[in-house]
């Protein structure tokens, strides 16, 4: 039987428009990055999507990319869609991106006009759907002229086969001229996709949150939670069995030092004097600030995603637990590959 949405979904749910566009984003954003390949259970990810939209998100991330194998998570949301989703379409934004590698062809990876539009139509296809709302250049491929990149994004939108168009991982600085060249295409950047937490801070160091404000862009923040290192998971110096660090290829165990343990303790201090994980305190941080439209998140479990949903019950951080939060974080990134 197809799945029947709860009607009180939007009763709390909570949105933010994306730059001066009239998309608008739940404040979380549900991503199919790990855990929603074939190596999975059809089963578990199915329950953890319905929940999801159930408590009121209304948009998915995906990427040629993502499963393994690649394209694995377009093809397991699509039948979701088929099966249980298919009659709130309207109400879903779903997201695809394209120009990380997913093969050795030269064009399974970087940012030519070829590589994108052919892309778009497989994940088309893969997802059941005429259009994306959103599709995304992944990463920026240097070895390829910017405007061709755009013009892709733009012909997408012409085309029909997109609503909106954003880019992923770029610097503030491309990303600006990325802005630049669709507003005179007159297909304008709709949002920028940039890995955000306390423990990764260049997006504002870099100014990247203030210049996608002047042009008019939205920010989805990805990786709010360092891959796990803003949960207590590694907290007691073991490594779990079922965690990131001990399988998968995101996130080494060579991540869990002293140094990051003291900080994620310190960190967890403050969030258990809020009354809350030190999880939920992470994408609190995350979205306490206006520029960031929605924080991206993943789960493994059902319950996962509840607990994380909850981080927006709490009270608002104050200036000085901002301050404290702060003395305990790090710009120094993550390197993963997504």
């Amino acid at each position: 039987m197809p799945h029947h949405a709860d009607e009180q979904r939007y009763e709390k749910a909570a949105f933010r428009r994306s730059g001066r566009t009239g998309l608008q984003l739940s404040r979380f954003s549900f991503g199919l990055w790990q855990k929603f390949g074939d190596q999975h259970p059809y089963s578990t990810q199915r329950d953890i999507v319905l929940r999801a939209f159930d408590l009121g998100i209304i948009s998915f991330d995906l990427a040629n990319r993502y499963g393994p194998p690649a394209r694995a998570a377009e093809k397991n949301f699509g039948r979701i869609l088929r099966e249980d989703l298919g009659a709130y379409r309207d109400e879903i934004v779903i997201a695809s991106k394209a120009g990380n590698p997913i093969g050795p062809s030269p064009y399974q990876s970087g940012g030519s006009r070829k590589t994108l539009l052919s892309s778009l139509d497989v994940s088309l296809r893969d997802l059941g759907v005429d259009y994306v709302d959103i599709f995304y250049s992944h990463s920026p491929d240097l070895d390829t002229p910017l405007d061709e990149t755009v013009d892709a994004l733009a012909t997408a939108v012409r085309q029909g086969k997109a609503l909106y168009v954003g880019i992923s991982n770029y610097r503030a600085d491309r990303a600006h001229q990325a802005a630049k060249l669709l507003q005179e295409a007159r297909v304008p950047l709709a949002i920028h996709q940039t890995r955000y937490s306390i423990f990764d801070q260049r997006a504002d160091a870099e100014g990247l949150l203030d210049l996608a404000t002047a042009d008019g862009t939205g920010v989805i923040a990805f990786s709010p939670l360092a891959q796990g290192l803003l949960t207590d998971k590694y907290l007691d110096g073991t490594i779990p069995e079922d965690s990131r660090a001990a399988d998968s290829a995101f996130l080494s165990p060579d991540a869990i030092t002293d140094v990051y343990r003291e900080r994620a303790a310190r960190l967890n201090e403050i969030a258990i004097a809020r009354g809350q994980s030190l999880a939920q305190l992470a994408l609190q941080w995350v979205l306490r600030r206006s520029e960031v439209t929605s924080a991206l998140i993943g789960a493994s479990s059902v319950g996962q995603l509840e607990h994380n949903l909850r981080a927006l019950e709490a009270a608002e951080l104050t200036a000085d637990e901002i301050d404290a939060i702060n003395r305990h974080a790090s710009i120094e990134p993550v390197n993963v590959a997504r």
